[in-house]
């Protein structure tokens, strides 16, 4: 595989990363987001970033919100909803920003060997010390952690808690892949790896073991999981959620067969496995999770829902779009391609403020758009037109937001050109 530039996952925040009422704009929150420089034992070489809502009980719940690869914790902070629901009930969030690459950029380390074991080094450590710190700093309840993530972040949450059952009570992953799923970084990358390549398949009883190996001679009980996927999701396919539920009911001696299954919302289809496992099926979904309310749902599992402190504030549901001054948006594209395919990360920063966005380019001849995050692309070939997710449609005066979209190709492999974001030119870089 020939890498041409690093590659960018699925940012945020992906992608994914987002979910209550907090659709395109981010709301206009009282407290605000705080870098911590020094937080602990810092072995990934991460940043922090820390949420503390003013109205707030003396012993905080901590949530661990992690972007996806090519994201920030910046970026997870301003789109997704984490932040509005903790003004709503009180709570405090840690935005960990990833610094790993394994031919990526800001990718969370589920691959390497140090991250697949209790204390091993890298970034589960980081994470853990910057729990210590919120526990330190502002009194975090101990007793009331919980991890949650999409894709890259989707995944380190299952790795958190197959490698600290005692410091993690619940965990929400979105698009995520089961513990130990990667064999290295080598492993990683789509196009190449073994486990998101569509067809990894082990035994129930070998993915329970993996975690089970995590933390030898661990008796205590372990976190509640909840699981979600998008049934059209192809760049971290679908059949892994059923991997991550074999896994999973494994782990806590629970049949493959659930004990309940409803619709909560359209389009939603959740499988319950006795008390601990939830599994939701987002019919039609790509790799887009979480989208609006999401969030709402795995906070309300955590157990945080029980009281509200004060009121977010909520902005309109479809808030108008502004174009960017003429000549202020720039287009970074990075591509990487192997024999058929490739995956582009499209970065797109404008000099003003944008609230609602579309992103209009020319896709090379011969290639083929087969799924996406953070946006929605229509048509899949020629002249294609990106529109923001629920959670990334305001972009802030020299802010930046990040799309990528997977496809087929028939031997070029070009980037994409000739992009406009709401009708105005962009200079590519």
């Amino acid at each position: 595989m020939r890498i041409r530039r690093k590659l960018l996952l699925a940012a945020a925040t992906s992608l994914a990363v987002a979910g209550l009422a907090v659709p395109a704009a981010q709301p206009a929150f009282a407290a605000s987001l705080t870098e911590v420089t020094s937080f602990g034992d810092n072995p990934g070489g991460m940043r922090m970033h820390i949420y503390v809502p003013d109205a707030r009980p003396a012993a905080p719940a901590i949530v661990v919100a992690m972007h996806g690869c090519g994201g920030s914790g910046p970026g997870f902070y301003s789109g997704s909803e984490f932040a509005a629901l903790a003004d709503r009930y009180g709570f405090l969030v840690i935005y960990p920003s990833a610094t790993q690459q394994a031919g990526f950029g800001n990718c969370f380390d589920t691959w390497s060997d140090a991250a697949k074991r209790r204390g091993g080094g890298s970034d589960p450590v980081s994470i853990v010390s910057m729990v210590s710190y919120a526990e330190r700093q502002y009194g975090g309840d101990p007793n009331r952690v919980y991890a949650t993530g999409s894709s890259s972040g989707g995944m380190m949450t299952n790795e958190m808690l197959a490698l600290y059952p005692d410091v993690f009570r619940a965990g929400a992953a979105f698009m995520g892949v089961p513990f130990n799923c990667f064999a290295g970084a080598a492993d990683y990358p789509p196009g190449t790896s073994k486990c998101t390549g569509g067809s990894m398949n082990r035994t129930p009883q070998q993915w329970g073991d993996a975690v089970r190996q995590a933390y030898p001679g661990y008796a205590g009980p372990r976190p509640r999981i909840q699981l979600w996927h998008g049934t059209a999701d192809t760049l971290v396919p679908y059949s892994l959620l059923q991997e991550e539920i074999e896994q999973w009911t494994d782990v806590f001696g629970v049949s493959q067969t659930p004990t309940s299954s409803d619709t909560p919302q359209s389009g939603w289809n959740r499988r319950r496995f006795g008390d601990s496992i939830e599994a939701y099926s987002i019919q039609g979904a790509g790799h887009s999770l979480p989208s609006s309310g999401m969030a709402a749902q795995a906070i309300a599992f955590f157990g945080l829902t029980g009281g509200t402190t004060t009121p977010p504030t909520t902005p309109p549901t479809t808030p108008p779009t502004t174009p960017p001054a003429s000549g202020g948006c720039r287009v970074t594209a990075a591509v990487n391609a192997w024999n058929t395919g490739l995956t582009e990360n499209l970065t797109i920063t404008s000099t003003a403020a944008v609230n609602g966005w579309s992103l209009a380019f020319t896709l090379p001849a011969g290639q083929t758009i087969t799924s996406g995050w953070n946006a929605t692309y229509s048509p899949s070939t020629g002249q294609v037109t990106a529109r923001n997710a629920s959670y990334n449609g305001a972009i802030p005066a020299g802010g930046s937001v990040t799309v990528g979209f997977q496809a087929t190709h028939t031997g070029n492999s070009a980037a994409a050109g000739a992009f406009t974001l709401n009708g105005s030119t962009c200079t590519t870089a």
